[in-house]
């Protein structure tokens, strides 16, 4: 196994880290108090290049892979971003670029790739239901035939930045489950205008990632083309999972980076902070050693991480490993986050520290976009060959 980078892989990532500095932790605070949209940084990250790192060179990507997009996303979010800027990679490079490279018509792919690596197409995804959550096999939301195309009745919640999306990816039923002999078949992926009579949505207030809104998303006899059909119809579900699992390898890059981030932070605190007899408090081992623990978890979740990465680029299985990493991932961010709140001291409280936001943030992704308990399922019934427990 080769860990060393080439000097592409080096150029991306000190691009990215370039991208992210100019961007810092300022400029992150002030969005979060606002709860605006980071549109500046990301033309930024589109006008380097970034943005279209996996997307193919012939609709004007970079033809790289998840590797790379990983490797970009670490520099970025350390930088200043964490893990609410991997959320932009989320619904940009994979909620449409893989999905479009990978599933769409070539009509789809030059109509629409070229403007997604420009940064003039946003991008969502309505997966997550009310009454189903993690549940997906028990999603309502119904397209119905309607001549040449569909109708979608449903209701989805938790969809990020529906707001700012031109475009938005639908999961949705095409057969009633007494239809089909699988809870697997009967679903179908649709990726149509935001703007469209029937479609309404409605800002969640949550705790954290205030500077990408949360929507629930309602579909009132929403009309579907038939040009708008991504992938096999009724058989949508295999071709979920694979923008599923990418999705992972983005969020675990961003809460690796977050987990870097807040220790730096801490870790400069510590150095400068004097107490008692006039040392450092980064000398005393109740300071030092949660702080280790930290930097080994996330180091180990990057590695998972770029291994996951690798097999996809290779065309292998890979969901395993992108599941751990996300595991990994969520527990080095929150181990970090609360370290480095508690290195600060009061100060690790307040917002002129930065510490407590990307805490706020980095909580969001151990239950979301997949449970840490959902994980532990996969884990158990595809690497242990344990009965499935749900």
């Amino acid at each position: 196994m080769n860990f060393d980078r080439s000097d592409e892989q080096t150029m991306l990532a000190d691009t990215a880290r370039r991208v992210g500095e100019k961007f810092g932790l300022d400029y992150w605070r002030d969005l979060d108090a606002r709860k605006a949209f980071p549109s500046a940084i990301w033309q930024e990250i589109c006008e380097a290049g970034l943005c279209g790192i996996a997307v193919p060179e012939e609709y004007g990507g970079a033809g790289l892979g998840m590797t790379e997009m990983a490797m970009a996303i670490e520099a970025l979010c350390a930088a200043g971003g964490g893990s609410t800027l991997s959320q932009m990679f989320m619904c940009n490079p994979v909620f449409g670029g893989v999905t479009i490279s990978t599933f769409g018509t070539q009509a789809m792919k030059r109509e629409l790739l070229p403007d997604l690596v420009a940064g003039k197409a946003m991008f969502a995804m309505a997966l997550t239901e009310p009454d189903a959550g993690t549940n997906t096999l028990a999603m309502k939301t119904f397209a119905r035939a309607d001549g040449d195309g569909w109708r979608i009745n449903g209701q989805k919640i938790w969809i990020t930045a529906v707001p700012q999306a031109t475009k938005i990816l639908v999961v949705a039923r095409t057969k009633k489950l007494e239809e089909i002999s699988r809870k697997t078949d009967g679903i179908s992926l649709f990726l149509i205008d935001v703007a469209r009579d029937g479609l309404s949505h409605q800002a969640i207030d949550k705790v954290g990632t205030s500077t990408l809104p949360s929507s629930s998303v309602f579909f009132e006899d929403v009309r579907v083309e038939p040009h708008e059909l991504v992938g096999t119809l009724d058989g949508g579900f295999r071709e979920l999972l694979d923008v599923l699992n990418t999705e992972r390898i983005v969020t675990t890059a961003g809460l690796v980076a977050t987990a870097q981030l807040a220790i730096r932070l801490a870790v400069d605190y510590a150095r400068e902070r004097k107490v008692f007899n006039n040392a450092p408090i980064g000398s005393y081992q109740s300071i030092q050693f949660p702080l280790a623990e930290a930097q080994i978890q996330l180091e180990c979740a990057r590695l998972m991480n770029h291994k996951a990465a690798t097999l996809y680029d290779q065309g292998k299985p890979y969901g395993s490993e992108a599941n751990m990493a996300k595991y990994l991932a969520g527990h080095a961010a929150g181990l970090a986050t609360d370290r480095a709140i508690q290195t600060l001291g009061g100060m690790g409280y307040a917002k002129e520290y930065h510490v407590e936001r990307l805490w706020r943030d980095a909580r969001l992704f151990r239950v979301a976009p997949v449970s840490e308990e959902m994980i532990l399922n996969y884990v158990a019934q595809h690497d242990l060959g344990l009965p499935r427990s749900y």
